[in-house]
């Protein structure tokens, strides 16, 4: 029988067969359809933190917009990710330097008619992204911290997200809505017995059914982390970092939910 060790480099190898950030890093001076596909695909998904940083930088809203559309411009198209380091290749990392880079040098772009010569290479969700930012709680706290900490809570969410699309598809979504207070780890108003009555279900029942969720969570979760680093060895590392920027985002917030992971 393997042990838990060898399950775990099993299933991390498995896991990382179809990364995406890994496929751009392997990709190296090769501007492959499929590098390029993922490295698109990710911005897409991990756009929002950069957007609040810019802001952060004392940035208007529409220059904020403006300015986060040309960086993923300019990104994909000079494919700038070939400057990427494997050996510390962490997809967040990476963007947040290659972000600074770029507003260093904003003054190129300044005489620009719209920033990013006008061509939208990214559908962005501004409106929804500006009422975020409005919602984030003020702080003295450094930028790149909190960079760290809007790029963990985009993981938490994409991770619950895809959990709750499962229960969706099983048919199983009333059960995930009464029993999702529990994986997020709010407190809840009501307690496992009565959650049971509830669900006319077993108290035993609703423990082993928030359990699976947890875990299937965890699952989830580690799977979104490993899009982002760029070898299975940097997946539990720095899955115990965000957990940790996402703890100190919770200790500067009330209106948050405390994460049990």
């Amino acid at each position: 029988m393997p042990s838990p060790e060898d399950t775990s480099v099993a299933q991390n190898a498995q896991l990382f067969a179809t990364t995406q950030w890994s496929a751009v890093l392997l990709a190296g001076q090769d501007s492959s359809p499929a590098a390029q596909d993922a490295l698109q695909r990710l911005c897409a998904a991990y756009w929002y933190p950069l957007y609040a940083y810019v802001r952060r930088q004392g940035r208007g809203v529409e220059d904020a917009q403006d300015l986060t559309q040309a960086f993923f411009a300019r990104l994909l198209e000079r494919k700038d990710f070939r400057l990427a380091d494997r050996n510390r290749g962490r997809f967040r990392t990476f963007l947040l330097s290659s972000l600074k880079n770029f507003l260093i040098n904003d003054w190129k772009w300044e005489n620009r008619e719209k920033r990013g010569g006008g061509q939208v290479v990214l559908s962005l969700d501004e409106d929804t992204a500006e009422s975020r930012f409005a919602m984030e709680p003020a702080t003295a706290q450094p930028p790149d911290s909190l960079y760290d900490q809007g790029w963990a809570a985009v993981l938490l969410d994409r991770a619950f997200k895809a959990l709750r699309l499962e229960f969706e598809h099983a048919g199983k979504l009333d059960l995930f809505d009464r029993l999702k207070v529990f994986v997020w780890g709010e407190k809840c108003a009501l307690s496992y017995a009565e959650m049971a009555g509830q669900l006319g279900m077993t108290e035993g029942a609703v423990k082993v059914a928030v359990h699976r969720m947890r875990q299937r969570y965890g699952e989830l979760l580690r799977a979104e982390v490993a899009q982002t680093v760029s070898t299975p060895a940097e997946v539990k590392e720095e899955l115990r970092y965000l957990v940790s920027v996402i703890r100190e985002r919770l200790a500067h917030s009330s209106n948050l939910p405390s994460q049990k992971l």
